[in-house]
């Protein structure tokens, strides 16, 4: 195992939020395709648990933890220099890992803001109590996010999309895992 991968098991709250697409330069920075068009998560961890593939080449076995010593946005992208880290051969070795960090080290959420994983699985209910479904999916459209619901109404699998904005979500409680929406259940 090299000295800058601690083995390591992934935290019951891991998050994957994004992947090494490549080195960056010669002193064994690393790019990273952050799956979220706002990093902070990743910004905000200094511990990161790295994953091989799923598939293609794997360069180290199991999920290892690693310290960030630096993360910035560059060109669209992020890089990252790791604690111990220090040529370009090395940070080849980790292209294609998956990136995960713990939820609970996000930054938190400024008031009537969501992170998409906190959504996922909430329930769907509209103003007359009609269960529309649970969320499984958010859409980036660009102009608004896009709730993707599905639900099972007598062995049929329906999905319904619901425009994530306030005109039609009412509110967002996530202690109970129910989203209130104004959206009729026949649209």
């Amino acid at each position: 195992m090299t000295p800058w991968l601690e083995p390591a098991t992934l935290p019951a709250d891991a998050v994957e939020v994004g992947k090494v697409v490549d080195a960056w330069g010669v002193k064994g920075w690393i790019k990273v395709q952050a799956f979220s068009p706002d990093p902070q998560a990743l910004f905000s961890a200094k511990r990161w648990y790295l994953v091989p593939p799923e598939s293609g080449p794997k360069n180290f076995a199991g999920a290892c933890l690693v310290r960030v010593q630096q993360a910035r946005e560059h060109s669209g992208a992020v890089i990252a220099c790791l604690h111990e880290m220090s040529d370009r051969n090395q940070a080849e070795t980790m292209k294609s890992a998956r990136i995960f960090v713990p939820r609970s080290s996000f930054p938190s959420a400024a008031a009537d803001e969501y992170y998409w994983v906190d959504l996922l699985g909430l329930k769907a209910i509209n103003r007359q109590g009609d269960l529309l479904g649970r969320v499984c999916d958010l859409l980036a459209t660009g102009a608004q996010t896009v709730l993707v619901l599905k639900s099972d109404q007598g062995g049929e699998i329906v999905e319904r999309m619901i425009p994530f904005v306030g005109i039609y979500i009412d509110k967002v409680d996530l202690d109970d895992g129910v989203i209130h929406v104004d959206w009729q259940a026949d649209y």
